[in-house]
């Protein structure tokens, strides 16, 4: 067992006797003391005639008994996580907080969340408002897990836990929300001075981490301080957060798998050229289209990163009818990003001139038709090193006045700005190539396969020659101006009527360089140089490696860009953009400016016995889209921009429902008409097209792409059956009226809403019709799930156990949507669940609190999921036969996904007096691996990496 190996299971050993130690200790400290009431048990449920009554308790089960209160008051279909204290959230970030939530699942990069999906409705689904004021902020992450976020997905990463007090998700729609979310509306809100009782309230966290992979020393620093002045009629109030971690993560990925063409060629690609004479000891017959792994590679990354989040508001309250609100929040999140990879090329590459890779007796293709292992010879082997500098800088700045007219008229404005700015000013991969490799293997018979580079010395840089350098920064902006008015009317004790209207603008806009040629590198490193601008490089000694080498060559991408000017934008290394056709598709825009209004009743009054609560209304949205981007033309100067507005209006009914039947059961409904915008992607109007005699074909994408709008059905009861516990249960049911799919069809061109100009030269007129590969909507679906909660102290327990409790909960979805195999008319489909969504998902807390000690365990499960369906490379499904004719076998990857996972994190405290706690944190105990794969029944390997679990100690002190 290595140092290392022994230091994670005796840490994980010593975290287990102290859990279990004070867990003990507490509950012996809690049955020696009298039975007098504790005020951390002492959670009152509102009775139904009188829900306001005050909560009094504090820490963690105050935090629980007030979100399950705010759940329980309202009228829609909501969940609630408060933080009454900074730093009360054990995790790394944002998104990690909010997968507590029933229906939440998160996607992970860098070791921690990035994205949310909720209900089985993944993030560009997903709407998120910041002090009421929509945002959106995008990150870059490794190729494996999205790369640089160019969607509506909101990436939670940027954020630290601490610098939020509530999050509410609201999964049913009303009238006075704006539109655009088919999953939820998450509302995100940070501290202000009024919600402290205390004139005075300083708070803050200083703590100190590891990670057991990478062994880096993580500090994480937060800071609150609140004042009022003027007898509490000003409040001004300041916090930040700040924290680094450095993070290995490691592991095999294949890129995909690839099938060749039948016995067709394919420049070196053992499925589809294999060599003459080659055969198989199964017997089977050369040209059968095997799946093979395109580039069977170990990767090694390594980041380091920065989060800093700052907030400040102030509040002003002249009379008990008047509140104006100034909100501020600034966030940076910097990543330094360095990728290493040894790997094998043949296998993927389609270009000709290259020996064709050998398959030498041995190899095996299993019933899945996967070539998943074999001897080669003619194998080109690369090392390969990348390093990326990625920043995030966020900003936000609200203003909001809540004015009363008297007791029955009150006026709510709100306005404000928001800007997300991503940059990735270096990214910068260098290739080495080693070509026509004799006796390299490889063998994927497990999720640590083992690859031998036969008469290769992996280590020898003189065995390399320089291949290509990219050089690829690239920038995502995105935008919101935000106003809105409301105004409601008390008409009667019981009836309320609200009216109201917003504006909003929202811009994006992307960039992205490269230089024109990345192989163009011939004569840059002259013989015998390549030594001294190479390194050794050695993975962790806790990656599983299969016998594969542990250390091999690898390019200095410092050196080399010291000594060829890399980053001199000159000559060879110049950069272009619109000029540039592999960089052109990245310059896009869009923007959008969305007049909404809405008219809604609000009812809450007795109904015989039972107290009812209830609101219906309608909105309707006009929204005017532009958007820009460039399209590829056969006649100089071989593009032209493009811009292309349109106007589309949407109604949105809705109403909800909450009846309260007795003191203890609430049973609700919703129903609504919900619209998600489509993705940024899509509506780029840039793209290609050729004319070559009558054959005229034109690639691009689809401004006029509608919304995606469903019905959303909900029903929901609780039952509050003691102090501070219910138990809950939701049914849901969403009629997704179209999804967007690729497809294929004849079209005049004057009918696409491109410019004539475009065909200049070219002698086609506009009405001639073109073959068009575009983005459409396309047939919809349902989708439909169940979720059940349940929150208790075990106050019914004997003394020195009452102090415990649990919150769990589990969701149920699923749906069924057909997605064409090719984009012709009437082409093939399958049947699979929406992409993201998680069939079985799952969250449970175990809980003990006293006076003194605070100890907590989470575990986290989502089931696996689909991330494209139908999976890429192979044929293109319906570009030939889905099934081959000689071996029976599918001719296409049918989908990619990841496999399910489950996380366990843990956090304690102990209080030294009412100001000062110790605190412990514990993330991913189980050093969750992330497991991705192709093709449902083949289960090929995709990427199957980890990062190791986090431990913070630290102190948290409030006064």
């Amino acid at each position: 067992m290595t140092p290392r190996n022994r230091f994670a299971r005796r840490t994980i050993q010593l975290l287990g006797c102290t859990s279990l130690s004070v867990l003990a200790v507490s509950a012996a400290r809690a049955q020696d003391a009298a039975p007098a009431p504790n005020p951390a048990t002492a959670v009152a449920a509102p009775a139904a005639g009188n829900p306001e009554e005050e909560i009094l308790v504090t820490g963690y089960r105050a935090s629980l008994a007030g979100a399950l209160n705010d759940k329980r008051l309202s009228i829609g279909i909501v969940d609630v996580i408060r933080a009454e204290d900074i730093a009360d959230f054990p995790d790394n970030n944002l998104a990690e907080s909010i997968q507590r939530i029933p229906g939440v699942t998160i996607t992970r990069d860098q070791g921690e969340g990035r994205n949310i999906t909720v209900r089985g409705l993944g993030p560009t689904f997903t709407r998120v408002r910041i002090n009421g004021i929509e945002g959106l902020s995008t990150t870059g992450g490794a190729d494996a897990s999205g790369g640089a976020n160019r969607s509506r997905s909101f990436d939670f990463n940027v954020f630290a836990s601490e610098l939020f007090n509530s999050i509410t998700v609201r999964k049913s729609a009303s009238a006075d929300v704006e539109e655009g979310s088919l999953g939820a509306t998450v509302d995100l809100v940070t501290a202000r001075p009024f919600d402290y009782k205390d004139d005075m309230t300083v708070a803050g966290s200083a703590q100190v981490g590891i990670n057991d992979f990478s062994n880096a020393i993580n500090p994480k620093l937060a800071a609150l301080i609140s004042k009022k002045f003027a007898d509490g009629k000003i409040g001004v109030l300041v916090s930040a957060a700040y924290s680094e971690r450095g993070i290995a993560e490691e592991g095999p990925s294949t890129v995909r798998w690839e099938r060749g063409t039948d016995n067709a060629p394919a420049g070196g690609r053992p499925t589809g050229a294999f060599a003459p004479g080659s055969t198989l000891p199964n017997g089977a017959q050369q040209g059968y289209g095997f799946f093979a792994p395109r580039i069977p590679r170990y990767d090694s990354y390594r980041y380091d990163t920065k989060r800093l989040g700052l907030t400040g508001s102030l509040q002003f309250a002249p009379t008990d009818a008047t509140l104006l609100s100034f909100d501020a929040l600034y966030a940076t999140f910097k990543s330094n990003r360095s990728e290493q990879y040894l790997e094998a090329i043949s296998f993927s590459r389609g270009a000709g001139g290259k020996q064709d890779t050998v398959i030498l007796p041995g190899a095996v293709v299993d019933s899945n038709n996967s070539l998943v292992s074999g001897r080669f010879n003619n194998v080109d082997v690369r090392v390969e090193s990348r390093y990326d500098e990625l920043e995030t800088k966020f900003q936000q700045y609200t203003g909001s006045l809540h004015q009363e007219f008297g007791d029955r008229v009150r006026l709510d404005l709100l306005g404000g700005y928001s800007k997300s700015a991503f940059s990735n000013p270096i990214q910068t991969t260098v290739a080495l190539d080693a070509n026509n490799v004799q006796g390299y293997s490889y063998d994927f018979s497990s999720r640590a396969p083992t690859f031998n580079y036969g008469n290769l010395d992996v280590t020898d840089p003189t065995r390399f020659t320089l291949a290509e350098v990219r050089l690829r920064p690239q920038y995502v902006d995105n935008d919101f101006k935000v106003g809105r008015a409301q105004l409601e009317f008390d008409a009667t004790d019981t009836l309320k009527l609200r009216v109201g209207g917003d504006w909003k603008k929202y811009g994006y806009s992307s960039q992205e360089f490269r230089r024109t040629s990345e192989t163009d590198v011939a004569g840059l490193i002259a013989p015998g140089q390549l030594p001294g601008l190479t390194s050794i490089y050695s993975f962790s000694p806790n990656t599983a490696l299969g016998g594969s080498p542990a250390g091999f060559v690898v390019p200095n991408i410092d050196a080399m860009a010291s000594t060829l000017g890399f980053y001199s934008n000159t000559g060879k290394f110049a950069l272009t953009g619109i000029t540039n056709a592999s960089a052109r598709g990245s310059f896009t825009t869009v923007g959008e400016r969305s007049l909404g209004g809405f008219g809604q009743i609000v009812y809450s009054g007795e109904i015989g016995s039972m107290r009812v609560r209830g609101d219906a209304g309608v909105r309707y949205v006009d929204t005017r889209q532009t958007s820009t981007g460039y399209q590829n033309t056969p006649t100089a100067p071989g593009f032209q921009l493009i811009e292309v507005t349109r106007n589309y209006g949407n109604w949105l009914p809705s109403a909800n429902l909450s009846v309260d039947v007795t003191d203890e059961i609430i049973l609700r409904a919703a129903v609504a008409r919900v619209m998600a915008r489509p993705n940024i992607g899509t509506v780029n109007p840039g793209g290609s097209f050729s004319i070559s005699g009558g054959n005229r074909t034109l690639s691009l994408g689809n401004p006029f792409v509608d919304p995606t709008k469903a019905w959303d059905y909900n029903l929901g009861a609780e039952w509050y059956f003691a102090k501070g516990a219910a138990l809950t249960v939701g049914l849901f049911y969403k009629d997704i009226n179209s999804f967007v799919a690729t497809t294929t069809q004849q079209i005049p061109f004057n009918q696409l809403g491109l410019p004539d100009t475009l065909l200049a030269g070219t002698n086609v007129a506009p009405t001639d019709l073109f073959t068009v590969t575009q983005p459409a909507n396309s047939k919809g679906g349902t989708l439909k799930g169940l979720e059940v909660g349940l929150q208790t102290p075990f106050s019914f327990l004997p003394a020195g156990w009452s102090n415990f409790g649990v919150q769990v909960n589990y969701t149920y979805v699923d749906s069924k949507i057909e997605y064409p195999l090719a984009t012709a008319a009437g082409a093939p489909v399958i049947i699979q669940p929406l992409v993201n969504l998680s069939k079985h998902s799952a969250n449970g807390t175990l809980y003990y609190e006293d006076d003194v000690f605070s100890i907590r365990g989470s575990v986290a499960y989502r089931s696996g999921y689909l991330t494209n369906v139908p999976g890429r490379n192979g044929v293109a499904p319906g570009a030939g036969p889905v099934f081959n004719a000689n071996s029976g076998q599918p001719t296409f990857n049918d989908v990619e996904g990841v496999k399910g996972t489950v996380n366990v994190d843990m956090s304690a405290s102990v209080k030294f007096n009412e100001a000062i706690s110790l605190t412990f944190e514990a993330i991913n105990l189980t050093d969750q691996y992330i497991d991705q794969y192709i093709d449902s029944a083949a289960d090929r390997l995709s990427v199957y990496h980890h990062t190791g679990r986090q431990f913070y100690f630290g102190v948290r002190f409030k006064y």
